[in-house]
């Protein structure tokens, strides 16, 4: 099978269950477990947005011209809480308008660690699933992903906001009483929470006090004791039995791949 990478889509089971996209076509990966699979690089990319071929893939499978111009790559998505739509220069505003001015979510996470993120609501529980989280829990609820990363910075003043890959991987992490953190946190910021409430008067955030945390199951034969990350850029052909998948990590015994990072990146796959 071959064609151009694309991120795992997943669905949320017991355990959580995965799909690799290669061109026009799925693989489905839970099966594969215990067996060997191989991805070759032929040395080609294939822009995500625009299907050009680049000699080089910015920011997980964009060629430059799509970087440097698509709102969907501006640093505002990476921190939402530098977000200038109202300052009339978004790159796109129709764009913005689509993706940043609907509901997102505030959640906690449990995957290296406690860390505090945000994400549209559409795309519950897509996100936590991607970061490899073994518990989530909503926080709060807003209109806007400017309204959200506020919070989100806010809240990370106590919590990290960064997930250590390394130790999702190797599965380091214990069980965390998420409502306990998050009465904590809520205490802790109580004040900052009510400015940044205050100057959205007409739609403040909305706290989830009844959401419960979630807990995901991946499906993992065996967790590495140490991390080998595989690249396609230096080594063309990643093989082994697969061993596992979490987040965006195919876990093989001789190494892993994080899939998002060569999105757009033609592979040839070999079961």
């Amino acid at each position: 099978m071959l064609g151009n990478l694309r991120k795992m889509t997943s669905a949320l089971a017991e355990p959580v269950q995965y799909r690799l996209p290669i061109g026009e076509q799925e693989i489905e990966l839970n099966p594969l477990l215990g067996k060997k699979l191989s991805l070759r690089y032929s040395g080609q990319i294939f822009c995500v947005h625009c299907a050009k071929k680049t000699n080089k893939s910015f920011n997980q499978g964009y060629c430059y011209p799509c970087f440097i111009k698509l709102a969907q790559c501006d640093m505002c998505i990476m921190k939402p809480e530098t977000c200038h739509y109202a300052a009339g220069t978004c790159r796109e505003p129709s764009w913005g308008e689509e993706f940043c001015f609907q509901p997102h979510i505030v959640y906690l996470a449990n995957s290296s660690g406690i860390k505090v993120g945000i994400t549209r609501q559409s795309q519950t529980p897509t996100r936590w699933i991607d970061q490899g989280a073994v518990q989530a829990l909503p926080v709060f609820k807003v209109t806007s992903r400017h309204l959200s990363g506020l919070i989100e910075i806010t809240l990370a003043q106590h919590v990290s906001d960064k997930t250590s890959w390394q130790q999702m991987l190797k599965n380091n992490t214990v069980p965390l009483d998420m409502t306990a953190i998050r009465d904590r946190l809520l205490t802790d910021c109580a004040d900052q929470l009510q400015g940044i409430a205050a100057q959205f008067p007409d739609s403040p955030p909305q706290l989830l006090n009844d959401a419960e945390s979630l807990s995901l199951d991946y499906p993992v034969l065996q967790y590495p004791s140490k991390v080998k990350s595989f690249n396609f850029d230096k080594e063309p052909l990643v093989s082994g039995i697969l061993e596992g998948i979490k987040g965006q990590y195919l876990l093989f015994d001789t190494g892993v791949i994080n899939i998002r990072k060569f999105a757009g990146y033609e592979v040839e796959a070999t079961v």
